[in-house]
């Protein structure tokens, strides 16, 4: 398929496959022990912000009609307060259940039709010029992508890792 069912998708798909690249790159190299670390007890640690990161990713998916559950909802979900009693996943899993459910939406995002990404999708944020739309929770998702990414992108930097690569594998197609 050359051109996504909607034209409003266009915009959409290359930002979610850049996405999926810049998750890995912004992981890629980062230990487990160092993945738990919070800065100064303020922050969210890395393990926190890449499973809300794959929990966005199976929310998109859950709007567009897939019907995969995150496996670790419970403690991701609506971007879940960090709790530290909790025992999160470590970076292989969710990197695991980041290529379980990528692929997919990556293809619901091309076979979606403008109608339904204009359907109604009342998430109550209330805001007036918001209009709460299929459409615009996908805007949504991608845009906490991106923060998700450039706040782990800072955790490398005060946790002593270099940059993250901006590194395309042409492998990874979605």
């Amino acid at each position: 398929m050359d051109t996504p069912k909607s034209k409003k998708m266009e915009l959409v798909i290359p930002a979610y496959r850049m996405h999926s690249q810049n998750f890995l790159n912004v992981l890629d190299g980062i230990s487990e022990e160092d993945a738990l670390k919070r800065i100064e007890g303020k922050t969210n640690h890395i393990v926190w912000m890449a499973g809300n990161f794959v929990n966005m990713r199976y929310a998109l998916g859950w709007v567009l009609g897939l019907r995969d559950e995150d496996p670790h909802s419970d403690l991701f979900f609506q971007g879940k307060a960090l709790d530290e009693s909790f025992n999160y996943p470590g970076l292989d899993e969710l990197e695991k259940n980041f290529h379980d459910i990528s692929p997919k939406v990556y293809q619901k995002l091309w076979e979606t039709s403008d109608e339904e990404l204009d359907e109604i999708f009342e998430i109550g944020m209330n805001i007036p010029f918001i209009r709460e739309t299929k459409l615009n929770f996908v805007g949504m998702c991608i845009g906490r992508e991106d923060y998700l990414c450039g706040q782990i992108g800072l955790m490398r930097r005060i946790l002593d890792y270099p940059g993250m690569k901006y590194d395309v594998d042409e492998n990874l197609k979605y």
